[in-house]
C-alpha cells in the first residue's frame, strides 16, 4: 500500500474549506487524474479516473464525516483499492490548514514504478495547491452537506 500525505494552508474559513470538500462531485476541477466522480447518495460515491494513461473505475463509501473536522472514505468496489483522510484545523477566523492523507495499492508496472519514483507525492502536493488556488479565487465553497457520519464502534 503506498500512502502520501499533504497538507496546505488556505485563506478561508474552517467552515468554507470543510464545505467545499463535501462536494466530491467538483474534484475534477482541482484534482489531477479524476476525470468524474458521481454523487451517489449522502455516503457513496462512483469515480473514473485517468492517471498515466490507465483508467479506472471504482466507487467509495465515506467512513466518517464529522463538520468542519474531517472526511475519511474508502473503496469499496472497483478498479482500485483506494482511501483517504481530510482534516480541516482553524489557524484564525480567515485561514484553514488542510491536512490529505491518500492511501492506495499501485496495480501494473507504471503504477508502482510511479509510486517509487515519487509521482504520487507531486500530484498531491499539486492537487493541494490547485484546491487553493480554486477555494481563494472563487472566495466561497460551491456547496455544501453538513451531515455526518459516524464510524462504526
Amino acid at each position: 500500500m503506498a500512502s502520501v500525505q499533504e497538507s496546505v494552508d488556505v485563506d478561508v474559513p474552517v467552515n468554507v474549506a470543510y464545505d467545499q470538500w463535501t462536494q466530491f462531485e467538483s474534484f475534477p476541477q482541482f484534482m489531477g487524474g479524476v476525470e468524474r466522480i458521481t454523487q451517489l447518495d449522502a455516503r457513496h460515491n462512483h469515480w473514473v479516473t485517468t492517471i498515466g494513461g490507465v483508467t479506472r473505475e471504482f466507487d467509495t463509501e465515506i467512513t466518517e464525516q464529522r463538520p468542519e473536522e474531517r472526511i475519511a472514505w474508502t473503496s469499496t468496489a472497483g478498479e482500485a483499492k483506494h482511501a483517504g483522510v481530510v482534516t480541516f484545523h482553524r489557524l484564525d477566523d480567515a485561514k484553514t490548514r488542510v491536512m490529505i492523507q491518500i492511501d492506495w495499492e499501485p496495480e501494473g508496472i507504471v503504477e508502482k514504478a510511479g509510486a517509487a519514483l515519487g509521482f504520487d507525492d507531486r500530484q498531491v502536493k499539486a492537487d493541494a495547491q490547485r484546491f487553493k488556488q480554486f477555494i481563494e479565487s472563487r472566495g466561497g465553497q460551491t456547496g455544501a452537506w453538513r451531515g455526518e457520519v459516524e464510524r462504526p464502534s
